[in-house]
């Protein structure tokens, strides 16, 4: 059976719907009305495998905090929900993603143990109209959604915009690798028989 799942979510501040599959080919329809969070979004999904539609608008008049948290609040439940018990998954991955003078590590726990760890020093605040410190906020609402242990480690990059997106493809492949249906894997990865 295909782990799939769809989530809406209405507030007075945004509107999202998000269908995601994890046995998927990578690909997307984005659509956040914040070009550069549609293009990081695309970009996780491609790398990652995992087939995501996304539609999503919010008071971005305001700024795009609401927006982006949202969207990770909304992620992070697809992923929750299409995992289920988290029977034979791999559970623990790595990534390690260069993206020109940019290299990012994720290391991730499926585990229902949220926590992030966000080391990403940058050197601009915007990256045109996208405020930077909302990839850490994004992440933080993913984690906690999702119940996933994150921790992103940005060695060094001196431009914005190719730091951010190497954090963006090394979650996706992390993620994929975390998820996957691994043979050797008999019930819960856990020696207590549950995770969380």
């Amino acid at each position: 059976m295909p782990r799939e799942t769809s989530i809406v979510r209405k507030t007075k501040e945004t509107d999202i719907t998000l269908s995601l599959r994890l046995e998927g080919e990578g690909a997307s329809r984005v659509s956040t009305t914040v070009p550069f969070f549609d293009h990081m979004l695309t970009l996780f999904s491609l790398h990652g495998g995992f087939d995501l539609e996304l539609s999503a608008k919010g008071d971005t008049e305001v700024d795009f905090h609401h927006l982006v948290e949202d969207v990770g609040i909304c992620l992070g439940e697809a992923f929750r929900k299409s995992l289920g018990n988290m029977a034979g998954i791999a559970r623990y991955a790595f990534a390690s993603i260069p993206m020109i003078e940019s290299l990012a590590n994720v290391s991730v726990d499926v585990s229902a143990r949220p926590h992030l760890v966000f080391r990403c020093p940058m050197k601009c605040e915007k990256v045109g109209a996208f405020d930077v410190e909302l990839v850490e906020e994004f992440l933080r609402a993913f984690s906690q959604s999702s119940g996933i242990c994150i921790h992103v480690n940005v060695l060094y990059g001196s431009n914005g915009h190719h730091t951010i997106e190497a954090v963006f493809k090394a979650l996706g492949r992390a993620m994929a690798d975390a998820v996957r249906i691994d043979p050797r894997v008999k019930g819960v990865p856990s020696t207590k028989g549950v995770l969380g």
